[in-house]
């Protein structure tokens, strides 16, 4: 018996990819928001592939303040942006 891999579609780009390849973003019970790397954070989440376009393209036309139904403080921005920088040098 083969394991599905449970997938989920990024914001960006708008196509499915197995949850594991994706940056959730995920807004507590409380309100905070904050990049969750283990995909384990309670709350509601969004995904983000890990490409600087689908984040670019995410920013530019607001598609998280659409996922959470909010404005989105600009430092949520800066911690994804920060996320990606970090990918990128691995």
């Amino acid at each position: 018996m083969i394991k599905r891999m449970p997938e989920r579609m990024c914001i960006g780009c708008q196509e499915m990819h197995r949850k594991k390849e994706l940056i959730r973003i995920v807004k507590s019970p409380q309100g905070e928001f904050s990049v969750d790397t283990v995909g384990k954070k309670p709350g509601r989440g969004a995904y983000l592939c890990k490409k600087r376009d689908c984040l670019e393209k995410a920013i530019k036309e607001k598609k998280l303040e659409k996922a959470f139904k909010m404005k989105i403080d600009e430092a949520v921005y800066t911690a994804l942006k920060n996320e990606f920088e970090h990918d990128e040098n691995k």
